[in-house]
């Protein structure tokens, strides 16, 4: 290739590059990811399985069969009797299917992981804000708080706050299964917003700084409008990424709290309590423990990836788009 030309084309590269909004060029650099494409995949993959449940099994999650308990993985066209039903993860100890019942839990633990992780970054983003935007004594008041707050043991304050939550007397905190799930959401939450806040933090007290937040307060733009508007926006790129391995860290502290038996009650199926249902079957039904560890296995990683592919579409030192 010719000067002129290898000119012309770097020309041609920079005039396409300017014509591509922010979302097109974060969504260029995340699809050279190849880890963060197949995370994407996967937890799309998982996410319908999950709503569509109904469509993909025809048991009922909750129906038991003491005639059909503990049977093995059975696929008819890989072997199994024909007078077998089939069941292709298996049964557990009720005799209910374990597809049936990982694709339902999926619906509740990756639903947590999503509330909770919603939850902990508004509070999160709203306290490292303030803390960032004011600075002073509201600064050192709020950042004391979150050290504080980092300083306790967390599986032990999870334990007490499960427990001390589920005993108030609120009616939407108890009784059912949404309220088992609303419970476990505020617990996570409680506990995973101060990464998120020390982010935001940092951003605000770099960005009020800036000249176009000095000029809109020379405008006389309210302290309200100008964190929301001008700053916050600002400060998406490291929420973003921070939130979606919120989302892995809450998957598995559900599962973590279902397990040690102060998360979501049976019979309401969650990965975590089928693990804890399990740890008495590990040596004759093996497969009722291996089936959903490995689906928390794959989500996380999943998850994982697609914070990483973020963390390097979203990087403002990436020129290379």
């Amino acid at each position: 290739m010719s000067e002129a030309e290898a000119v012309t084309s770097f020309a041609g590269q920079q005039m396409y590059r300017e014509e591509q909004t922010m979302t097109q060029m974060v969504w260029r650099a995340f699809r050279r990811h190849k880890p963060a494409m197949v995370g994407l995949v996967t937890v799309v993959v998982l996410a319908l399985a999950a709503i569509f449940a109904p469509v993909i099994s025809p048991y009922d999650p909750e129906r038991s069969s003491l005639l059909e308990k503990e049977n093995p993985p059975c696929i008819h066209f890989l072997g199994c009797p024909a007078d077998q039903p089939t069941h292709i993860m298996g049964t557990d100890e009720l005799g209910r299917d374990l597809l049936t019942r990982i694709l339902y839990g999926g619906r509740v633990s990756l639903s947590i992981g999503v509330m909770a992780m919603g939850l902990a970054v508004i509070v999160g983003a709203t306290i490292g804000g303030l803390a960032g935007f004011y600075g002073g004594w509201v600064d050192n008041v709020l950042m004391r708080f979150t050290d504080m707050m980092l300083a306790f043991p967390q599986l032990f304050i999870l334990i007490i706050l499960a427990i001390a939550i589920r005993s108030l007397p609120i009616e939407a905190l108890r009784g059912t299964a949404i309220a088992s799930v609303l419970s476990i959401v505020l617990v996570i939450a409680v506990l995973a917003w101060m990464q998120v806040a020390r982010l935001v933090r940092a951003s605000f007290l770099s960005l009020k700084e800036k000249e176009f937040s000095e000029a809109a307060r020379c405008l006389g733009v309210p302290n309200r409008r100008i964190m929301l508007r001008h700053l916050m926006p600002n400060t998406m790129s490291p929420i973003i990424v921070a939130a979606t391995f919120r989302v892995a860290t809450s998957i598995i502290t559900e599962s973590g709290l279902s397990y040690l038996g102060f998360g979501v009650q049976p019979p309401t199926p969650t990965w975590g309590n089928m693990l804890k249902n399990a740890q008495t079957m590990m040596t004759r039904a093996p497969w009722t423990a291996i089936f959903p560890g490995l689906m928390i296995f794959i989500t996380v990683i999943a998850i994982n990836f697609i914070g990483d592919g973020l963390r390097d579409a979203l990087d403002p030192y990436k020129t290379e788009r």
